[in-house]
């Protein structure tokens, strides 16, 4: 490592649907969070890694900040919130779409007793006018001692540049954690169920996307040309079920259809993915349950 290399540990705070994932992706270059115009995506805490030659960013991204209607939600928002001062420094995102609300005040008044420097991210810029963007600068500008303030769009990439070089430039010097062609620390399992649970997020109804979760239960190289993904999907009612399944088995071969191509293009290869559906009536409420399919309290 040579002299004078900067790193750190950065936290994406925010509420649901601000643009996190999608900036977590764009700033790694490659898919490593799920994404989906329905709010509360994330459901646990993704490390995104930046690394250049003289520096490395481990990016955190976590689940929208919310009022939570049962453990699940108590589990997201927990999980947000806790890594607050446990980082080098926290970028609090807000949509330039969204008048700010009772969920950013909440926010912003968890982040007045962190003790690290804040910037203030507002994404979504290529959606609003520039003078309804100052109005949002100044709107924010008050509520809090921000390091710096970012305009951004996170999904045509207006800003980011600029903003990870401003980032670097304020991280202290440090050691490289993390490997330069490793850009998460979650297992192929855990991606590979995320963007399953995307696909059922992009082709379900609205009844269905909060109540689904997704177990990989083996991820096995057949030859060395295939790999067998073997997962199930989780649901909390048999109609849900009839609804992911779909007639004649046509919606579940869309969404694995999708999702393969999806995890070929994570692992590199090809991919033979086998899905079933699985009704565990209220899963979202029961903490055995909610350890089995991957969101532990230990976890934050």
């Amino acid at each position: 490592m040579e002299n004078n290399f900067h790193s750190g540990f950065i936290a994406i705070v925010g509420r649901p649907n601000v643009g996190k994932s999608t900036f977590l992706n764009r700033a790694v270059g490659d898919k490593i969070a799920i994404m989906s115009d329905k709010p509360q995506t994330t459901r646990n805490k993704i490390q995104g890694i930046y690394t250049t030659d003289d520096a490395q960013i481990v990016f955190i991204d976590t689940p929208g900040i919310h009022k939570p209607h049962s453990r699940l939600g108590d589990f997201m928002v927990d999980s947000a919130l806790s890594t607050l001062n446990e980082v080098d420094a926290v970028m609090f995102m807000v949509n330039a779409t969204q008048k700010r609300g009772r969920g950013d005040d909440f926010i912003i008044n968890r982040l007045k007793d962190v003790k690290k420097p804040i910037y203030l991210i507002i994404n979504k810029i290529d959606q609003v006018h520039p003078d309804h963007l100052l109005e949002i600068m100044d709107d924010y500008r008050d509520s809090l001692e921000y390091k710096d303030v970012f305009p951004i769009s996170a999904l045509n990439g207006n800003n980011v540049p600029e903003l990870i070089q401003q980032l670097i430039a304020d991280l202290p010097e440090g050691p490289q954690y993390y490997p330069s062609d490793q850009i998460t620390d979650h297992p192929e399992r855990f991606i590979a169920g995320e963007l399953i649970r995307e696909k059922v997020l992009q082709f379900t109804r609205e009844e269905v996307p909060h109540s689904v979760a997704v177990v990989v239960e083996r991820i096995r190289r057949e030859d060395d040309e295939k790999v067998l993904v073997q997962a199930t999907v989780i649901v909390e009612r048999k109609s849900q079920k009839g609804i992911i399944i779909g007639k004649g088995g046509k919606m579940l071969r869309q969404i694995g259809t999708q999702a393969r191509k999806d995890i070929e293009r994570m692992l590199g290869d090809k991919v033979y993915l086998e899905l079933w559906v699985k009704v565990q009536p209220n899963w979202k409420d029961k903490q055995a349950d909610l350890a089995a399919f991957g969101y532990k309290q230990d976890d934050y």
